[in-house]
């Protein structure tokens, strides 16, 4: 009895140890980042990622009644 392909895929993939992709440490950061600065960081990632977004959905009305 033979496996399919896609198993026999995943079992291969399963025994082979992957290659870290980011260099992890447990030393104290080199720079002290403060909370102000962390805060400022999110509320920018969150604007960049959920801002256009948002206005998509919030104008999808416009976009399907559109007509040219």
């Amino acid at each position: 009895m033979s496996l399919p392909a896609a198993c026999r895929l995943l079992r291969s993939t399963l025994r082979t140890q992957l290659v870290p992709v980011a260099n992890l440490s447990s030393k104290p950061a080199k720079h002290v980042i403060s909370g102000v600065d962390q805060a400022i960081a999110m509320t920018a990632f969150f604007v960049a990622i959920l801002g256009p977004s948002g206005w998509v959905l919030s104008h999808l009305e416009d976009y399907k009644n559109k007509k040219d």
